[in-house]
């Protein structure tokens, strides 16, 4: 991993064209492509309000951020083993986690000229979310809850409470507890859906949720 790299518009036209010929051979859905760019979109629309100076770095992130999601989970577990990933009780029942981890542990190998820390660590970081979270690791969490590719109710709903707010014209401050406000929203949703659906949370979202809480107590 490298730290300090500059991520051209070239480099983006390039990345973005190469997930496109995977989709073309079969490594990729048209759902998950589509899903892809439209996340790339939305984190560069937050990164307007929240780091303009971050913006390619965060779009990298956005089209990397989903490299193995359609993998089984015989895939993902093999990967994991194959990168030295601890794999916890949790993560075998919760799958739907393991590619963010397998992802983030692909990058160096597979799109080494995006191997910066903070590329990889929003990958790693866009399903949980976890504790400390860089500004950079909440925009990419956020663009994928609430990319336009998105129609589940929750999705629309906290896509509406984000954008329903006057952030052109908030402080700084109040631009941060908006959206910190609202990943706690969206944690809120995502556990209630895991426990609907009986199965394990991740520790790391819990801990996300609560510090976030505690913050704004």
């Amino acid at each position: 991993m490298c730290d300090g790299i500059q991520i051209s518009e070239a480099m983006l036209d390039s990345l973005r064209q190469s997930l496109e010929d995977k989709k073309n051979n079969g490594g990729m859905s048209e759902k998950r492509y589509r899903h892809t760019v439209e996340v790339e979109k939305m984190v560069a629309r937050l990164a307007h309000y929240y780091a303009p100076e971050k913006e390619n770095i965060l779009r990298a992130a956005a089209l990397l951020h989903d490299l193995t999601k359609e993998y089984s989970r015989d895939m993902q577990i093999m990967l994991c083993a194959r990168f030295g990933i601890d794999v916890t009780e949790t993560d075998y029942h919760a799958p739907k986690t393991f590619h963010a981890k397998t992802a983030a542990a692909l990058i160096p190998s597979e799109y080494g000229e995006f191997a910066a820390d903070e590329v990889i660590e929003c990958v790693r970081w866009h399903t949980t979310g976890r504790a400390g979270m860089t500004v950079c690791e909440k925009l990419v969490y956020l663009a994928d809850y609430i990319d336009m590719s998105r129609t589940f109710e929750d999705c629309v709903r906290l896509r509406e409470y984000f954008f329903g707010a006057d952030i052109e014209n908030m402080s700084a401050e109040q631009r941060e507890a908006h959206l910190d406000d609202t990943l706690v929203l969206s944690f809120d949703m995502t556990m209630r859906g895991l426990l609907e659906e009986g199965v394990p949370i991740s520790p790391d979202t819990v801990a996300a949720r609560n510090e976030l809480v505690i913050r704004r107590k």
